[in-house]
């Protein structure tokens, strides 16, 4: 969401700070909006659909998935969303792309529960061919982003023998943030499953098709301003990150044609969005075009970031504490949120005076 033009209080005090005004009469106005991402760790409804391997989460499955830990999780995961952006005072996302879903249906009964109805969120979801019925999707309050575009595209990857492997495709949006155009690509890469060397190339090449869809936009508009955000199921030092989507850290050394990487500092630093035996990674990140750069422009630009592990997230007790409150270990429900923290990044741009 937005500060209105007269409530500017919290991200105006941040703005002197960082921009070098000198006397608080002196500041221009700011508008902001916050862009989310979230996995929101398997969010299957309760009815077994044949076509998908969704047979562990239904009533009758070994986790034994009902109504009440599902309507449990639904209000669980609107709460999160609804507190994004509460330390910029900015009460809910423009935007907020979303991973690890089974349908439209269930993104249907999230943005209708009570915590987060009156945000009025509209969906973008398009069906995809992975075997699990996860998916990508894109939410968003069109008081502030108006769609003029959006398809699924698929990544197709072929194994050795030939056949190929069906994972999720990758959601483009494009449309106009606040009067502005803007592009936002939606992933979930392939997971590390039999080990992290073994799966790279899957990553390598859903990374590569990330680069050919802002490459794409780009060729059309050397200024667009494109986001590309998701679980990439790898650190921002890797790979596919650092290589093929050709994404680093450091504003000052970007050449041309790389993205920017805000997350990066926050993993040299050993800030994480997932544990896994002891260890952090940071595999939600949102990447953006340099364009988001330029503190001269009366458009958007790129102000902070933000991983959001509130203590309310992350386990309070045992040997996992601080790990993320998840709903299931194994096979034991838990009655958490996710297994990942939620990320986001604040866009800014001066008012009129």
């Amino acid at each position: 969401m937005f500060l209105p033009k007269n409530r500017c209080f919290s991200v105006v005090a941040i703005l002197i700070l960082l921009f070098g005004a000198t006397h608080f009469g002196q500041a221009q106005q700011t508008r902001a909006g916050v862009i989310a991402f979230y996995n929101l760790e398997n969010l299957y409804d309760t009815i077994n659909d044949p076509n998908i391997r969704d047979d562990d989460f239904t009533p009758e499955g070994v986790k034994r998935w009902n109504s009440a830990k599902y309507w449990e999780k639904i209000d669980r995961l609107a709460e999160v969303i609804s507190k994004l952006g509460s330390h910029e005072n900015i009460p809910g996302p423009a935007i907020i792309g979303l991973c690890e879903l089974e349908n439209r249906e269930v993104l249907v009964d999230l943005v209708q529960n009570e915590r987060i109805r009156h945000l009025n969120y509209q969906i973008v979801h398009h069906y995809g061919p992975d075997r699990r019925g996860m998916d990508v999707a894109l939410l968003y309050q069109p008081r502030y982003f108006r769609v003029t575009n959006s398809r699924s595209v698929p990544l197709e990857y072929y194994r050795e023998d030939g056949s190929r492997l069906y994972t999720r495709d990758q959601l483009l949006v494009s449309g106009v943030f606040d009067g502005e155009p803007m592009h936002f690509i939606v992933n979930h890469y392939p997971s590390r499953w039999g080990g992290e060397e073994r799966s790279r190339p899957l990553r390598v090449a859903a990374a590569q098709l990330s680069r050919a869809l802002v490459d794409e936009i780009k060729d059309e508009d050397a200024d667009a301003k494109v986001i590309v955000m998701g679980d990439f199921n790898d650190d921002p030092i890797n790979e596919s990150i650092k290589v093929h989507l050709n994404a680093h850290g450091n504003q000052r050394r970007l050449e041309e044609g790389q993205l920017y990487n805000p997350f990066e500092p926050l993993h040299r630093r050993g800030i994480g969005t997932l544990a896994y035996r002891g260890e952090w990674n940071l595999f939600d990140q949102i990447l953006l075009t340099q364009s988001f750069l330029n503190k001269d422009q009366e458009g958007y630009r790129y102000h902070s970031v933000r991983v959001f592990n509130e203590s309310f997230l992350a386990r309070d007790e045992g040997r996992f504490r601080g790990y993320p409150f998840r709903s299931y270990v194994g096979n034991q429900y838990m009655g958490g949120y996710s297994d990942h923290f939620p990320v986001y990044i604040v866009l800014v741009r001066t008012l009129s005076q």
